[in-house]
């Protein structure tokens, strides 16, 4: 006959594996729910990147009226793909072949700069274009091409 206190012990130890056991498939279980959470991750971000990669500047709403985007300035990207009125705009600022204010680009482009009114949307149009990396403004306040 075997020793109760024997049988007492494998019976412990074996109750411990058992509890080790369901411990090991709930870790395993959450293992595989966060290999599916990655991999599906890893798709959407995939999706993204292309969506990102293919957008072009769409004409929104404002006020009810259309306007267009401006993208931010890619490598190679010309200003072709901004509206005619910002391609006029790097136009004067290249023309000018230095730093230029404000009004030196307003004058070049047709808009009355005795008139701060109409000064400032092209200010605004400006710094647009600085923000999204097509000019760069120094820091007296005249605007420049990107080298």
């Amino acid at each position: 006959m075997l020793d109760p206190e024997l049988l007492k012990r494998i019976t412990a130890r074996r109750d411990e594996l058992d509890e080790l056991e369901e411990q090991l498939a709930e870790v395993r279980a959450e293992r595989d729910e966060l290999a599916v959470a990655e991999s599906v991750l890893e798709r959407i971000a995939g999706q993204l990147a292309e969506e990102r990669a293919s957008a072009r500047p769409m004409p929104g709403q404002v006020g009810g009226q259309a306007v267009m985007l401006i993208p931010h300035r890619e490598p190679g990207q010309e200003e072709d793909t901004l509206p005619r009125d910002y391609q006029r705009i790097i136009t004067a600022v290249q023309r000018a072949g230095r730093p230029v204010m404000a009004r030196e680009v307003g004058e070049a482009v047709g808009v009355d700069i005795s008139v701060k009114a109409k000064l400032e949307p092209l200010r605004g149009k400006l710094v647009r274009l600085v923000d999204r990396g097509w000019l760069r403004k120094q820091p007296d306040g005249r605007f420049t091409t990107r080298l």
